[in-house]
């Protein structure tokens, strides 16, 4: 009895750690491609031709607006963006929304502690954004003055973190 106890401990762990092993072979990409609050920043990543750089080794974090997010906007704006004309400008835009690097939300707090209630981060694109706190989440503020929240944080994937938010972010 104790053998086949100890055998299903052995089995039950090896499940476990297989299906950790399969979320962490995901990468950023991946991850967005799963969720379908996500379809349209899906779309914006492949009509960019992100989708092999953000594959890449990375690591990246990504801030990824929902469909919400990108409802918001002007009437007529993604579809506009996602006109192969547009795709220098929709580049700009998605790489606004990713960070070199590995950042966790614990990383993000603690840098915003550090900060004194805000913290800076270079986006890929070049440009900044500004975290700071509010009400217990992490508040985003683009270049333009316009402020989101992390609405999920620390989703991992093998080649970077993928934190969800509620505001499609823009650059100057």
């Amino acid at each position: 009895m104790k053998k086949f106890f100890s055998l299903l401990l052995v089995v039950g762990s090896t499940v476990l750690v297989s299906d950790e092993l399969k979320a962490q072979s995901k990468d950023v990409v991946d991850i967005a491609i799963g969720s379908p609050a996500h379809t349209t920043l899906v779309a914006a990543v492949k009509a960019a031709d992100l989708v092999a750089t953000l594959k890449s080794a990375g690591p990246f974090t990504v801030f990824a607006p929902t469909n919400d997010a990108f409802s918001a906007l002007p009437a007529g704006t993604v579809e506009s963006l996602l006109k192969p004309e547009n795709k220098a400008a929709l580049s700009g835009i998605l790489t606004y929304h990713v960070v070199a690097g590995n950042l966790k939300a614990a990383d993000v707090v603690a840098a915003i502690k550090k900060g004194n209630g805000k913290a800076e981060v270079t986006t890929v694109a070049g440009g900044k954004l500004t975290l700071s706190l509010d009400g217990g989440k992490v508040k985003i503020t683009d270049a333009k003055g316009r402020s989101g929240h992390v609405t999920a944080a620390d989703l991992t994937g093998s080649n970077g973190v993928v934190h969800v938010v509620d505001q499609v972010l823009l650059p100057k």
